[in-house]
């Protein structure tokens, strides 16, 4: 299995470096670190008194990797569910924070376990997720990379601005999608066709 720090490393490079993308709700962004989360640590990386977006392009690697381990696996405790789930979760709280945990409880809950759907891991939800995992491995890891991804498809259907994020202009698959799929068995990955019948209601 993948170390922590393995799966963060993962992260930044899927993340890329410095982007300032007007349609990104996160905004200033490097290695996947956005200036909210710079503000909200107050961690004025270049010492000018105020955390502004000379400081996201000033974070290294290095420090973007020590805050995903620190603030986005441990602190929400995701190092409390199933060893194999970790690469998904975390991978997905990097990219939308707490939602990542409400996807899981969400579907939790439509397996029939009775967890409250508030994006924290506490006992319940762990207890819910180790009970379901042991049931079916192979089937809750895929599970939750298809809910994941029905959860992009989602965003982009209530936000136009988000479209080209879930596909690219040639109508093909989209960072976000393609990153949902990587933690997908291939045989659940949407065909060319199911894909394009998917998001034909975007044009």
């Amino acid at each position: 299995m993948l170390t922590v720090q393995d799966i963060a490393q993962q992260i930044v490079a899927r993340e890329g470096g410095f982007v300032n993308d007007p349609d990104d709700p996160g905004g200033a962004t490097n290695f996947g670190v956005t200036i909210h989360t710079l503000r909200r640590l107050g961690l004025d990386l270049n010492g000018d008194g105020a955390v502004g977006v000379a400081d996201v392009r000033h974070l290294t690697r290095a420090q973007a990797v020590d805050i995903f381990v620190q603030h986005y696996f441990h602190q929400p405790r995701i190092d409390a569910l199933p060893e194999a789930l970790h690469p998904s979760v975390f991978d997905m709280y990097v990219n939308a924070g707490s939602n990542a945990v409400k996807i899981l409880q969400r579907l939790l809950c439509d397996m029939g376990y009775p967890v409250v759907v508030d994006g924290v891991l506490g006992p319940q939800s762990a207890a819910a997720a180790e009970a379901a995992f042991a049931k079916a491995p192979r089937e809750m890891v895929n599970a939750y990379g298809i809910a994941r991804r029905n959860y992009y498809f989602n965003l982009a259907d209530r936000r136009p601005a988000s479209r080209k994020y879930a596909r690219t202009r040639a109508g093909g698959k989209g960072g976000w999608i393609k990153r949902a799929e990587e933690f997908i068995a291939p045989a659940y990955h949407l065909s060319t066709s199911e894909f394009t019948q998917r998001t034909a209601s975007w044009d």
